[in-house]
């Protein structure tokens, strides 16, 4: 029998649908076998995982690692061995860096930076009106996916038109790649945002007056009837509100294909942290009243709600503690938080750990055209792998984050379950709790394994291209006229 890499033996191997006493032998970066430790072939390298649960490593839909433009605030090693550490394998990095992944050249300076990456990773393009021109050849050059950034934030980029997000979606949806969405509604929320400042309220809670959960309900609305009549993809980020859930549960009953992301922070705190916290709490959407965690919890195990992601939004400590709430940047490191902070939900009841796999692995697998290869310890597919000690216990600290951004609204939370391993592409990132150093740049692009459903374009006699060809129009009116006799 061939000799392996390696053989984890005697964990609890767990899927969205059971949990399994088991061994997974790994080689060459794929795992190879999944079953009794007597099964396992010979290997050159074993670990012990009695007492421990071995999960597929999550994937993080939404990571801002700032790189290039931004180094002050964190670069792709420092913030890809912040997921490292955090038992994440893959993220999602987004396109509000400087300069923005909105040209090919800005794509490359992207992807040379991600080369010191100690996970991998898809990248989000740039989609608005400076784009929406040439979303192929950043799929060429090597984009994922795109985002649409329909509510503004960090980078004041300028909101898609509809008529570009049309457009754009006429041009993706035959390709069936996703778009993430920034889903808040930018002249309502400036509006706001003016009035507010203009009658000298500059305390927390003036942040989420200006971003109500109608800006989140309108918007949503607005992406999604554009998605249902193209027939894209879409993927809701950071979703924060209850009272929105309702457009995304109608839409899914109807078919439309969108996922839908939310982040610990929705679930688990409120604006009673924020009057706590102050602008270390300060992000886009904002954290609202208490009445909405609990729905985005049922959101979740209902399948309104996908996947649980971070927008790890990192800022220097001084870019977050300023007096005045305006003044304070928005967003804060959680790639390295989330997992402790989910398993500690697990330990409480509030869901299983096949509920977590699914949410954390196995959905946004399944919405970046990933699954099978990510998200699932099976034979076949990547050996991205966390393993797990649910019983072990701890206090977050800031102070101890792989981020260069040692500030978080999580500081001093206890927390019980921990990722002790972190493995990539059957490599140690991460082992007995502490980064490999010497793994830096192991991280790679999944665009070459990434493959989308086939797509389920509608009314493609209307787009653009289509209204613009002539010949198309001739046959147009040919079949109209067919139809009158």
């Amino acid at each position: 029998m061939k000799t392996v890499d390696m053989v984890i033996r005697g964990g609890k191997v767990v899927s969205s649908q059971r949990i399994v006493q088991a061994s997974v032998a790994i080689d060459e970066g794929l795992v190879v076998a999944v079953g009794g430790d007597e099964l396992m072939p010979p290997a050159r390298e074993e670990v012990n995982a009695d007492g421990l649960y071995v999960l597929p490593g999550a994937i993080d839909s939404h990571v801002h690692f700032r790189d290039p433009g931004y180094p002050h605030k964190e670069t792709w090693k420092s913030g890809s061995a912040a997921a490292a550490c955090g038992g994440v394998t893959t993220v999602f990095d987004m396109p509000n860096t400087s300069p923005p992944t909105g040209t090919v050249e800005a794509l490359q300076m992207k992807l040379k930076a991600a080369e010191s990456s100690y996970v991998d990773f898809g990248i989000h393009a740039l989609f608005g009106d400076d784009t929406v021109d040439h979303l192929e050849a950043l799929l060429e050059a090597g984009a994922t996916s795109f985002k649409a950034f329909v509510g503004n934030t960090f980078g004041n980029l300028p909101a898609p038109t509809d008529g570009c997000l049309l457009e754009g979606f006429e041009k993706l949806a035959p390709l069936g790649i996703r778009t993430t969405v920034h889903a808040e509604n930018s002249s309502i929320m400036a509006r706001r945002t003016s009035h507010l400042k203009d009658s000298g309220r500059t305390d927390p809670l003036a942040h989420l007056a200006a971003r109500p959960a109608v800006a989140e309900i309108e918007a949503i609305g607005r992406v999604l009837t554009l998605a249902e009549w193209t027939g894209a993809r879409v993927h809701i980020a950071h979703h924060s509100a209850a009272d929105s859930l309702y457009v995304l549960r109608d839409a899914k009953r109807r078919g439309v294909d969108v996922t839908v992301e939310t982040c610990p922070q929705y679930m688990l705190l409120n604006t009673g942290d924020m009057l706590r916290l102050g602008g270390v709490l300060r992000v886009n959407p904002p954290v609202r009243e208490a009445r909405h965690n609990q729905p985005l919890w049922d959101a979740m195990m209902e399948g309104v709600i996908d996947m649980i992601a971070t927008d790890h939004a990192p800022h220097a400590p001084e870019e977050k503690t300023r007096p005045n709430i305006w003044e304070c940047d928005c967003g804060f490191p959680g790639v390295e938080t989330q997992m402790p902070l989910m398993l500690t939900e697990i330990n409480r009841g509030r869901a299983t750990i096949m509920d977590y796999v699914r949410w954390s692995a196995e959905a946004p697998a399944k919405a970046w055209g990933l699954w099978g290869v990510k998200g699932i310890v099976a034979p076949g597919a990547h050996a991205d792998i966390a393993i797990v000690d649910m019983d072990r216990r701890g206090v977050l600290s800031e102070n101890r984050l792989r981020s260069i951004s040692r500030i978080s609204p999580w500081h001093g939370r206890t927390v019980q379950g921990y990722p002790l391993h972190t493995i990539v592409r059957g490599r140690f990132v991460m082992r007995d709790g502490e980064l490999v150093e010497n793994a830096a740049g192991w991280g790679k692009s999944v665009k070459g394994v990434q493959r989308m459903p086939e797509p389920k374009v509608r009314h493609a006699d209307t787009f653009v291209k289509a209204i613009t060809d002539p010949e198309a129009a001739a046959r147009e009116a040919a079949a109209a006229a067919e139809e009158l006799q």
